[in-house]
């Protein structure tokens, strides 16, 4: 299901990934009492940058291991754009 080269894939790959471990994040830093509202207040870039690893992460994966370039473009797309909104609005 995964093991496609297409920029649809790669986009789509590119943009869940990171909401779902922005999310883990939260969650578990909720358990600890340091989130109000989805935000960790101390530093709250941290979180997204831990979604925007999951991201590079990916990329490697399709990039190096399974030689899907045109996954792997979609992904890193999608985590520029991820990385301009989270400089901009937080």
């Amino acid at each position: 299901m995964f093991k496609k080269d297409n920029w649809t894939l790669g986009i789509a790959i590119g943009a869940i990934l990171p909401l779902v471990f922005y999310g883990l994040t939260i969650m578990v830093l909720s358990q600890w009492g340091l989130v109000e509202s989805l935000i960790y207040t101390p530093k709250p870039k941290t979180p997204g940058l831990i979604g925007l690893a999951a991201n590079i992460l990916a990329f490697r994966y399709y990039m190096v291991n399974l030689k899907f370039d045109k996954a792997g473009r979609g992904i890193m797309l999608t985590t520029f754009a991820y990385v301009i909104m989270l400089f901009i609005f937080l």
